[in-house]
């Protein structure tokens, strides 16, 4: 039976309300706990803003002096004349994080069946697949650029292992979770008609999932460039030893420079990871159609 809103009378809303309370309004026994949750989330911010200093007068002093000095200081950027060693640094860090990426991602990607639940009977192996993963992300970039600089020397191998690493149990997590939402039907019906386990993944799996994968694979690759620029630091390679050398003997200015071109590598690597993954998924603008007639 259809009601049309304008039928409903007061006293069939009081009727409504009377029959489900809570359809309406939390109890008060929510509305206590719903209260006690913001206030608590409030004072352990006020707690962390206090004892962190972000309330002192110290740190508002500190950020009146970075505008004043060290903003002043970084403008405008010199050292144009060590433009193409920062360039060819540049390009090796981002051959770092694209081999990073590319060896987590591969990696990861028959890990990944392995750590999702629809996908692995064995829980005990799925278990360990997914805490394998965890393991593996749970330190920093730095700190695996640190044990490889001392396994392997110096040099952008260290750096390459350290992305690797760390994206193997991210990709692992990302893929799997992919993996896991997936719908169940196109995997019975090739069941159904006969279709062994590979061909359950090949026909049934990957069409789903593979968007997703290259979409996070795209995502983190342009976060690999930012956070191999840092590993040069630890001597992992990269443009991070010369920023943080520029740092070290207060020429700000060529600092400056050398983070524009880091920023400039970042904005570049996202177009293109734009542009390829609307070739390889499909352009937005192939749904408009289907938005207008929705609206229609």
């Amino acid at each position: 039976m259809t009601i049309r809103l304008a039928d409903l009378t007061a006293a069939d809303v009081a009727a409504e309300r009377a029959r489900f309370p809570r359809a309406f309004s939390p109890s008060a026994g929510e509305r206590v706990r719903l209260w006690l949750a913001w206030g608590s989330g409030a004072a352990l911010t006020v707690y962390c803003l206090h004892h962190f200093g972000f309330l002192s007068r110290d740190f508002l002093h500190g950020v009146s002096k970075f505008a004043a000095v060290v903003v002043a200081q970084l403008f405008p950027p010199a050292g144009f004349a060590d433009l193409p060693l920062f360039l060819k640094v540049i390009g090796e860090t981002i051959a770092m994080a694209f081999l990073g990426t590319l060896l987590g991602a591969t990696m990861a990607f028959p890990l990944s069946f392995l750590a999702s639940r629809n996908m692995t009977k064995s829980r005990p192996l799925q278990f360990g697949t997914r805490r394998f993963a965890d393991l593996l992300r749970s330190f920093d970039y730095l700190i695996w650029a640190l044990i490889f600089v001392r396994a392997i020397g110096l040099g952008p191998l260290a750096g390459i292992m350290a992305i690797a690493i760390v994206e193997t149990g991210t990709f692992i997590k990302l893929y799997s979770e992919a993996i896991e939402n997936l719908d169940r039907k196109q995997i019975d019906g090739i069941t159904a008609a006969g279709g062994n386990g590979l061909q359950r993944i090949r026909f049934g799996v990957l069409p789903q999932v593979l968007p997703m994968m290259l979409s996070n694979t795209l995502y983190m690759f342009e976060h690999n460039v930012r956070s191999a620029s840092i590993l040069g630091i630890v001597g992992a390679g990269g443009i991070g030893f010369l920023l943080a050398d520029r740092l070290r003997a207060y020429e700000l200015r060529e600092a400056c420079l050398i983070i524009i071109l880091v920023v400039l590598a970042v904005y570049a690597i996202d177009y293109l990871s734009k542009a390829l993954r609307e070739r390889l998924i499909g352009d937005h603008r192939r749904r408009e159609p289907v938005d207008d007639l929705a609206q229609a």
